[in-house]
């Protein structure tokens, strides 16, 4: 029986909400924030979703999310955390470049898009191949979200979505060690403005 993996994006922080560059600095969910991760974990109620195993990254925006939605034991790992965007973090979202971002941050002590692709790949696909579950939740951020399904593009028929606070990414594992994206969940939080 192949194993399926819930990837999914942190709720709303206070750095999001003040539209601030966030990768390894980090800020509390907001009251929204919360929230929205409770929506998620009722989805995750509703369709009798049930996880074996959890894991998140190291930033406190991730566990946060992940003990709204279920109260098992999980996992940190610093290989889900964010991209590293060097000394932008904190700073304002407008002094972002123009997506792709490629290796923009490298000269200012951030990482470059490809190691954060490797880094996030190479973390879940060891996390699937050692874990003894069949579903699992790991919670992470939006861009080491979006490269993970970039990474796995070769493999999937969706197209890309936007993925917003909470979005969860549903993959497909195989015996192969390879991944499919089956479904990408955005959530309706329009009532939570």
């Amino acid at each position: 029986m192949k194993k399926v993996l819930y990837l999914m994006r942190h709720g709303e922080t206070l750095f999001n909400q003040l539209h601030k560059i966030q990768g390894w600095c980090d800020s509390p969910l907001t009251t929204k924030g919360i929230e929205q991760a409770k929506i998620a974990g009722d989805y995750f109620k509703e369709n009798q979703i049930v996880f074996d195993d959890a894991y998140c990254s190291t930033l406190e925006r991730t566990s946060d999310t992940l003990e709204c939605i279920t109260d098992i034991p999980y996992t940190r790992l610093k290989g889900l955390k964010e991209w590293n965007f060097g000394r932008f973090e904190g700073e304002p979202e407008f002094l972002n470049p123009a997506l792709p971002y490629g290796d923009f941050f490298v000269p200012f002590g951030g990482e470059r898009e490809v190691d954060l692709r490797n880094r996030v790949a190479e973390t879940i696909a060891q996390l699937m191949r050692t874990t003894k579950g069949q579903t699992i939740l790991a919670v992470s951020h939006g861009a080491s979200c979006r490269h993970f399904m970039r990474y796995w593009s070769h493999t999937s028929q969706i197209d890309s979505n936007k993925i917003s606070n909470c979005c969860i990414l549903k993959f497909a594992y195989h015996e192969d060690e390879t991944f499919e994206l089956l479904e990408i969940i955005n959530h309706d939080f329009a009532h939570l403005n």
